[in-house]
């Protein structure tokens, strides 16, 4: 496997060496040099993962190229992606389609497809290898570039919303030895209050869910406030209950007498604890062998409520092998009532968060007809457990 490694070495370090947006032209070139792939090109999931935006080596922004929106669903795509293994679809005599997924700790980014006249086992290992290679660098050049933001989106994008977006995590997604999350949201055509955010430090997890209410600009200025004060007091080291007051203060101070609901939460790794600060949100859902339950929690007053006395941080009862899902009204209201989500959630325990998710809000975007008329939005949490010290001591020997 020597010769794959400088391979490797050398997509990485041609790719640094060229300009952030030609990035993919890079890989695609070494892909058709190694294998004699006369195709290649990158599929973005989009931000609501119901589609996948086509974009071929050489295109760098939509007015250059008209890009291709291949539906999710059902698709060989999706089975990458649900899988995440490399998938080979025959196409006539000689020529197969290779299709590899594009993932980082758990955020698949997208798909990348090739199209090869000889494959071996030893080159579908070479692809995924350099698929992954590529994660890595989607993941350091959309810092520096809005072709990436450009690539997962397939409608337009409004205001209110493109505002709410720079709020989320940068990753949907986030797998460590103690835990599998993921998130998603779907925002509605005026609204957009709502947020989640993660974190991992050390020794913690920190966890949040907020909606903001009010309409439009006015919503996702309030969900700024909302954000940026908590994560604000959480990068300063407070505990959890000080971090909801100056999220609640943040909002009492400039949030023009609105107010929002949301759930703070931290998890120690080690086990030890699993607190909660519950400011007028819906009680999360827990699954643990097989049941779906609330999570009965005291409830505070929302962020931005006077009198707000002390926030009240609870501790919850959470075990390895545990789901929770943690989500807003949106998920449930109106015609998205419809939507069974305890079952949802029985029916995908069995798969990654990241699939859990989707499931929900495809299911609560189908609900709606496909016009959302509140943000819709969920956090879904497995807990793995702590890591046994001898673990970690043959990881560190391995890496």
């Amino acid at each position: 496997m020597e010769r794959n490694r400088i391979g490797l070495a050398e997509v990485l370090a041609a790719a640094e060496d060229a300009a952030p947006v030609r990035s993919l032209d890079v890989v695609a070139h070494n892909l058709r040099d190694r294998f004699g792939a006369r195709y290649v090109s990158f599929l973005f999931v989009d931000v609501v993962g119901r589609r996948l935006l086509r974009v071929n080596d050489k295109a760098t922004s939509p007015q250059e190229h008209a890009a291709e929106q291949v539906p999710l669903t059902g698709s060989v795509y999706d089975d990458v992606l649900r899988t995440q293994k490399v998938v080979r679809v025959p196409e006539g005599a000689q020529a197969q389609r290779v299709l590899a997924p594009v993932t980082n700790r758990g955020d698949a980014i997208g798909v990348l497809e090739l199209h090869i006249t000889h494959v071996t086992q030893d080159v579908l290992e070479q692809v995924e290898e350099a698929a992954h290679a590529l994660a890595y660098i989607i993941v350091t050049d959309r810092r520096f570039t809005d072709l990436y933001h450009w690539g997962n989106r397939t409608a337009t994008v409004t205001l209110a919303a493109e505002i709410q977006r720079q709020l989320l995590p940068s990753a949907p997604s986030c797998e460590a030895a103690e835990f599998t999350l993921a998130g998603a949201l779907v925002p509605a055509s005026d609204i957009a209050g709502d947020t989640y955010d993660y974190s991992l430090d050390h020794d913690t997890l920190h966890l949040s869910i907020t909606d903001a209410m009010g309409h439009d600009v006015d919503a996702s200025l309030m969900a700024t406030l909302l954000v940026n004060a908590s994560r604000g007091a959480r990068r300063a080291g407070t505990d959890l209950a000080e971090q909801a007051r100056q999220t609640h203060q943040a909002l009492i101070d400039h949030g023009r007498r609105t107010f929002a609901t949301g759930q703070l939460m931290r998890i120690a790794l080690d086990g030890s604890s699993a607190q909660l600060v519950n400011a007028g949100h819906l009680w999360p859902l827990r699954l643990r062998e097989g049941t779906v339950d609330e999570i009965k929690l005291h409830i505070n007053l929302p962020f931005g409520v006077l009198p707000q006395g002390a926030y009240r941080v609870q501790d919850i009862d959470l075990r390895p092998g545990d789901r929770l899902v943690f989500y807003t009204d949106g998920m449930q209201e109106r015609q998205a009532e419809a939507v069974d989500l305890p079952r949802l959630i029985r029916d995908t325990s069995t798969e990654h968060p990241r699939e859990a998710v989707r499931a929900m809000v495809n299911a609560v975007t189908d609900a709606c007809h496909g016009h959302v008329r509140d943000d819709a939005t969920v956090l879904c949490l497995d807990w793995h457990g702590p890591v046994p010290a001898d673990r970690n001591a043959k990881h560190r020997r391995s890496a």
